[in-house]
C-alpha cells in the first residue's frame, strides 16, 4: 500500500525511490566479499560464516590461487573499447562454483568505473558450453544455510552483471542451463548458435530458478511462456529461442565452434562507434523505465494495462518513466560528444566520440 500511495504522488516520489534503489543495489555489489583466508562474510555484516571447515577454506584458497576460471581480455586496435569476460573452467564445464563466482565478481567489479569500456562480451573458452549451471558437487557438501547464502551470492552476481553501465552481450556457443542461462539473461543482448541448448531446468532438480531467472525470463518472453518453460524444465535450441524472443540473433555453428562469439563481436562492433555516454544513459533509461512499468502491472494484479488506458494510475506510470528518461537525457546534453554529434552531422562526416 505504501508503494501504491508513493506512486500516486507522481514522478518526484518515484525518483526518490529510484535513487534509493541504486544506493541499495550498489551496496549489495560490495557486501559479498571473500577475504584472503577463505571465510565468507554475510551480506552487509562483518561476521564470517563457520559452516566450512578450515581445511575446506584452505583448499578453496589454494584453488583460487592456482587456477584461473574467469579472465578478462581487452581488445585493441579497431576493437579498442570492447572487453571480453572469458569463462574457462574446463573440467567442470564452467559450473558456478565458489572459485568461479568469486573470480567473476572481481572481474565484473573492475568494469564499473572504467570509462574505456564501451561493450562487454561474456563468452566461454570451453568447447560446446556457455555455462552448465550450478556446481552440484559443491552444493551437495553445503548445509541448508550455506546453500541459501551461496544462491544469494549468485543472485547478487547476476544483479551486478545486469547493473553494468555499458551494454553486455552473451555469446552462447553451447549449453546454457540453469544458472548459466540466468547469467545470459542478466546480459542486455544474446547471440547463440543454432546448436546451443538453453533452459531453466531447476525444477528437474527439485529447485526453482534462484539467481534472477524467475523474474527476468517472464519480463523477456512473457509470463505465460516463461511459466511453461520453468514448470517443465524444458530445453530449447537456438532457433526456437530466437522465435520466443529469448535471444537477439542465431547463427549456424562453424567448424571452430565460435559462431555465436563472432556474431556477438559483430554486434559489439555496431555499438562501438556510437556515443558512449548516450548509450549508457539509453540503457539506464530503458531499464529503470521498465521497472516502473512492471510495478504498475503488479498493482493491477496481472490485468492488461490497456484496460486501464484512461486511468490516472496509468498516467502516473508513463509519467514516472518519462521523468526517468528526462533525467538521463539531461546528463547527455552538456557532453562534448553531443556537440561532436551535431557538428559531424552538419559537416557531413563520421563523428569522433571520446566519451566526454
Amino acid at each position: 500500500m505504501t508503494t501504491i500511495l508513493c506512486r500516486l504522488t507522481g514522478p518526484r516520489c518515484l525518483l526518490w525511490r529510484y535513487g534509493a534503489l541504486i544506493k541499495r543495489e550498489t551496496h549489495s555489489r560490495t557486501s559479498h566479499v571473500i577475504p584472503q583466508g577463505g571465510a565468507r562474510l554475510l551480506a552487509g555484516g562483518g561476521r564470517p560464516l563457520t559452516g566450512y571447515s578450515r581445511a575446506q577454506s584452505r583448499r578453496q584458497h589454494t584453488e583460487a590461487a592456482a587456477a584461473v576460471e574467469v579472465d578478462l581480455k581487452r581488445l585493441e586496435g579497431k576493437d579498442d573499447g570492447i572487453v571480453e569476460v572469458l569463462m574457462c573452467r574446463h573440467k567442470a564445464r564452467n559450473a558456478l562454483g565458489n572459485v568461479f563466482v568469486s573470480q567473476m565478481r572481481k572481474v565484473v567489479s573492475t568494469l564499473y568505473n572504467d570509462s574505456a569500456v564501451r561493450v562487454v562480451i561474456f563468452r566461454s573458452l570451453v568447447p560446446g558450453v556457455f555455462c552448465a549451471g550450478a556446481d552440484l558437487k559443491e552444493r551437495a557438501l553445503m548445509n541448508n544455510s550455506e546453500s541459501d547464502l551461496f544462491v544469494h551470492g549468485l543472485r547478487s552476481l547476476m544483479t551486478q552483471i545486469a547493473l553494468l553501465p555499458t551494454p553486455t552481450i552473451a555469446a552462447m556457443d553451447g549449453v546454457a542451463l540453469g544458472g548459466g542461462l540466468e547469467l545470459a539473461l542478466a546480459c542486455d543482448l544474446r547471440a547463440a548458435a543454432n546448436s546451443a541448448q538453453m533452459g531453466l531446468i531447476e525444477t528437474t532438480r527439485g529447485l526453482l530458478p534462484g539467481a534472477g531467472g524467475s523474474q527476468r525470463l517472464p519480463r523477456m518472453i512473457g509470463v505465460t511462456l516463461a511459466k511453461e518453460l520453468i514448470f517443465t524444465g524444458r530445453r530449447v535450441g537456438g532457433q526456437t529461442a530466437l522465435e520466443m524472443g529469448l535471444i537477439n540473433r542465431v547463427v549456424e555453428q562453424n567448424q571452430t565452434g565460435d559462431a555465436a562469439y563472432r556474431e556477438a563481436l559483430s554486434l559489439a562492433r555496431e555499438i562501438l562507434p556510437q556515443a558512449p555516454i548516450a548509450v549508457r544513459m539509453a540503457k539506464e533509461a530503458m531499464n529503470r523505465g521498465l521497472e516502473v512499468h512492471y510495478e504498475s502491472q503488479i498493482f493491477f494484479k496481472g490485468l492488461y494495462i490497456s484496460e486501464f488506458s484512461d486511468c490516472s494510475l496509468f498516467q502516473v506510470d508513463i509519467g514516472s518513466a518519462m521523468a526517468i528518461e528526462r533525467m538521463c537525457y539531461a546528463r547527455v546534453i552538456p557532453t562534448r560528444d553531443r556537440q561532436e554529434g551535431m557538428a559531424a552531422f552538419i559537416e557531413k562526416r563520421a563523428p569522433r566520440y571520446t566519451g566526454e
